[in-house]
């Protein structure tokens, strides 16, 4: 039976033993190392060099890492990426752009050994997959999937082809998120019962080009009715709740508004002419999920990308037997017995107990880095997971679980608001 872990090294090692004796197939701990892992290159391919993409193959080649290939269909973004690297590397990569399958061609080289996927969102799912079969380990961008069946393939593919696979969900590597899980397992508030969380940011302006065409943000919005976005609120709060560690997601059922935000900025911002105006957007302007786990802990899910109003970004609150945190309150929280009467406390006050080892170990390097420094992390943590053979932070099961919110929550709206049945992604390994 596959063991499910945080990644401790003696979890680690127990993982090793059990995953051996079951008869797993792992990758080997660095594909094509000899001798002193830390003296080799490694080399990374992207595909999808856009603003993301370039970011963190930026913060990627400040660790050292060589990019020998990269995709873009988009020429104008290709070029910037190469200019990038050649730049700090002093060598201009291989560029690849006839066409969204070009990439294909890039993974056939033996001289890759890893891909960040930086694409659209849509196409997340089925690039990695084609990496992973091709024996590159993967760093995809969020969210991992878009069907269920998208996301059993990630699991399957990981599981048969034993490469590492990474979800880039910086939120989880926030500084306070980070505080609060090691509070969790250390047992400050007791048992979880109730977690908040939820992604309310307006990117109207995202949907759209200049001329009224469709963003991929756009088409999402077009195409799909759920929460489209929901690992950056969700997976902070799995991880504090062990999803897939020791309980896991058994029903979601969700109700939304209509999209009347949505449709007063296309009819105020697009030209009468352009392809906004045609468009039958589904996405409404809020959506919000109930998700009952098998240890009875209840999650209220938010989405809201289209409402006038301050961007909040994504927040996170938990309720446990004995404590709560609320990061809309400006990262406090209250633990029973130890906060006076009914006054909250900043979690800063709790610093030098349970801040994350990551965080005292490479602060430094957070300096300056965006989303908080959580993109430092993702890229490190990659890195680190592929060159130590994993396990990966965010693995498969973790993408498939929290991306698999959106397929669920369009299934729950088409049927009135129903619970509906999540998938157990861990039974792919039994």
């Amino acid at each position: 039976m596959y063991q499910r872990f945080i990644g401790s090294p003696i979890q680690r090692r127990n993982f090793l033993k059990t995953s051996l004796a079951a008869g797993l197939t792992l990758a080997p701990a660095w594909a094509g190392y000899e001798g002193d892992d830390e003296q080799k290159p490694f080399r990374l391919g992207v595909v999808g060099a856009g603003r993301r993409g370039r970011y963190l193959l930026e913060l990627a080649l400040r660790e050292g890492v060589e990019a020998p290939a990269l995709c873009d269909i988009r020429r104008a973004n290709l070029e910037i990426a190469l200019d990038i690297v050649e730049k700090a590397r002093g060598r201009r990569p291989e560029g690849y752009s006839n066409g969204p399958e070009d990439y294909r061609r890039m993974l056939q080289r033996d001289d890759l050994d890893a891909v960040l996927i930086g694409t659209d969102m849509q196409l997340h799912a089925p690039i990695a997959v084609a990496a992973m079969r091709a024996g590159k380990h993967v760093l995809s961008e969020v969210s991992g999937a878009m069907t269920i069946e998208e996301c059993w393939d990630l699991v399957r593919s990981a599981r048969e082809t034993g490469m590492v696979y990474m979800l880039a969900e910086n939120c989880c590597y926030w500084r306070e998120p980070m505080m609060v899980r090691r509070m969790v397992e250390s047992g400050v508030f007791g048992r979880p019962t109730y977690a908040e969380c939820g992604y309310v940011h307006d990117c109207r302006h995202l949907e759209f080009e200049p001329d009224g065409s469709l963003t991929w943000r756009g088409r999402l919005a077009r195409d799909w009715p759920g929460n489209n976005y929901p690992t950056h609120s969700f997976g902070p709060v799995a991880q504090w709740l062990g999803i897939n560690r020791g309980d896991r997601m058994v029903s979601l059922m969700a109700a939304s508004t209509g999209s009347l935000a949505h449709e007063a900025y296309v009819a105020e911002h697009c030209p009468e002419q352009s392809p906004a105006r045609r468009a039958k957007f589904k996405g409404h302007d809020s959506v919000t999920a109930l998700i009952r786990t098998a240890n009875d802990v209840l999650i209220d899910l938010r989405y809201d990308t289209s409402s006038s109003r301050p961007t909040e970004g994504p927040y996170h609150a938990l309720q446990g037997v004995k404590a709560a945190y609320d990061s809309r309150l400006g990262n406090k929280i209250w633990i029973e017995g130890c906060s006076k009467g009914s006054r909250w406390d900043p979690i800063d006050k709790y610093q030098e107990e349970f801040e994350h080892p990551l965080w005292t170990s490479w602060r430094e390097k957070t300096k300056g880095v965006q989303h908080g420094g959580g993109d430092f992390f993702v890229t490190q943590q990659f890195i680190e997971a592929v060159r130590s053979g994993g396990p990966s932070p965010i693995d498969a099961i973790d993408s498939a679980a929290w991306s698999a919110i959106l397929p669920l929550t369009a299934q729950s709206l088409s049927e009135g608001g129903r619970a509906v049945d999540c998938p157990d992604f861990t039974k792919v390994f039994a």
